[in-house]
């Protein structure tokens, strides 16, 4: 499962990050590393961008960034 496809208020553990060059650089250098435990917080109206609870502060990433990090729920 990637982190677009989790619901509204739920808990999640990085798995593994699939996107690679900067776009990976990008993700980890927000702190979304291997291990991290995530929740999602709130879906834009139109479906994009989302935000999310990570290491105790909130985060906005788009579905597509979001798309690159394999997750399992909590």
């Amino acid at each position: 499962m990637t982190l677009n496809e989790v619901a509204i208020g739920s808990l999640c553990k990085v798995t593994r990050l699939t996107g690679s060059g900067a776009l990976k650089r990008r993700i980890m250098d927000m702190g979304i590393t291997k291990g991290t435990e995530i929740k999602v917080v709130k879906i834009a109206p139109l479906g994009d961008p989302m935000e999310l609870n990570v290491r105790g502060y909130d985060l906005s990433v788009r579905k597509n960034e979001a798309a690159t990090v394999e997750v399992e729920p909590l």
